[in-house]
């Protein structure tokens, strides 16, 4: 018996659930489908979300010969399997060379196929889950055209569920199979946007459950659990994934939303990646908390300490602490736009050398040179301030630091302001 993911597979656009901005009417793949002439595509997206099954029915379209390759273990080989076959009479029409996981072809690889790409002979619908723009080769994407295909919506999904539950009923003919709408909705929440995931664990707990006295062979919440021990999330730990969530959660921060903050945390936590979560914390205390609040750095890094110490699950609640810390405190970028302005000049202006009253004149034939004989020490004077040069001549008067607008920025300016005599 054919795997129940494999059985429900549409055969037509209209059996399609989600990618409605490629698929709806009027939509670009719609058109492609409709006209039966296919370009070279890359699809891209996490796994179950109908790339294969997009790539299959442009095929049946396109009136062409269809090879599937998956690039995890084909190899040169493979391909030249499938050009020494194109000008046969079956493939007059040309093929559509389906390449699943993309990004483990190496160059090398990738450019055997532009030639066939150029002429015509191939029509590549290539797909990946990684970012094709990091991983795929230049020449293959500038033939291509890119298409993000979306994690399936949790409704799209429950009908899914629907027509493989009823599938599967005509396939146990003697047997009430019997998932109701909560339970459906339960697994969609479990798939998180992978259909094949959610289809695959209905067939689960089709196949593993016991039927009763009465021939009834019932799903539910305490069937679904035994079949599925934990929500899967979408990550790796490498790849676009990973940084999408590591810049939402600091940009979540930055934004005082202690909510998404939290959010955000939290599938890091459920990942288990504690590195990158005290890394980013201790980045996000100095760039965009700053000087509006300089102990929260420290108090970030006695959390990540703590967290690090413990391990999970214990680390969560100092990590927890940090963020929502970071997420109300004030914000200032001050120190970071300081310290990109001071290294902007370093590579564009031309840099004297440094004034000869603040060199360093603690040895002997200092004083020859002209080293600090003409410094003043500032704690002689009021209030431990007293105008002299401390810039390279080149770049005197210019600024770095502007201060933030908050409260401690503000106050030490103020100071400032009136011990330099400007206020």
């Amino acid at each position: 018996m054919k795997p129940l993911a494999d059985s429900i597979r549409p055969n037509s656009i209209e059996e399609v659930v989600g990618q409605e901005h490629l698929l709806g009417k009027g939509k670009i793949l719609n058109k492609m489908l409709s006209t039966g002439k296919i370009t070279n595509s890359i699809f891209y997206g996490p796994p179950g979300v109908g790339k294969t099954t997009v790539a299959n029915l442009m095929a049946k379209a396109s009136n062409k010969s269809f090879y599937k390759l998956n690039a995890t273990n084909a190899s040169l080989k493979d391909i030249k399997d499938i050009v020494d076959e194109l000008d046969s009479l079956m493939n007059l029409n040309g093929v559509i060379l389906y390449l699943d996981e993309i990004q483990n072809f190496n160059k090398k690889q990738q450019q055997s196929l532009l030639e066939f790409m150029e002429n015509g002979k191939i029509t590549l619908i290539a797909s990946t889950t990684e970012n094709p723009f990091h991983y795929v080769y230049k020449a293959i994407l500038s033939r291509s055209a890119v298409f993000e295909f979306k994690p399936i919506g949790h409704e799209h999904i429950e009908i899914a569920l629907e027509r493989a539950l009823e599938l599967a009923k005509k396939d146990f003919k003697n047997i009430n199979i019997k998932a109701d709408k909560k339970i459906l909705s339960y697994i969609a929440t479990l798939s998180d946007g992978d259909l094949r995931r959610a289809i695959n664990i209905l067939e689960l707990c089709i196949n593993t459950t016991d039927i009763n006295d009465q021939g009834i062979l019932n799903i539910d919440e305490e069937v679904v659990k035994n079949c599925c021990a934990a929500k899967i999330l979408n990550y790796d730990g490498n790849g676009e994934s990973h940084y999408d969530i590591l810049s939402a959660f600091q940009k979540s921060i930055r934004g005082s939303h202690v909510d998404a903050s939290l959010h955000y945390l939290a599938r890091l936590i459920k990942v288990g990646d504690l590195i990158s979560i005290c890394r980013r914390l201790l980045v996000i205390a100095a760039e965009d908390i700053g000087l509006a609040y300089p102990n929260a750095i420290t108090i970030v890094k006695s959390c990540t300490d703590a967290a690090m110490q413990l391990g999970f699950p214990e680390a969560k609640i100092p990590l927890a602490e940090a963020v929502i810390l970071l997420a109300t405190a004030p914000k200032s970028n001050s120190a970071l736009v300081a310290i990109d302005r001071a290294l902007e000049d370093l590579e564009k202006s031309y840099i004297s050398e440094i004034p000869s009253n603040i060199r360093d004149g603690h040895y002997k034939g200092a004083e020859s040179l002209g080293r600090m004989q003409n410094y003043k020490y500032p704690h002689d004077y009021p209030n431990s301030y007293i105008q002299q040069q401390y810039m390279p001549s080149s770049i005197e008067g210019n600024t770095y630091y502007e201060p933030g607008n908050n409260k401690l920025e503000r106050n030490a300016k103020e100071y400032w302001d009136k011990i330099k005599g400007k206020i």
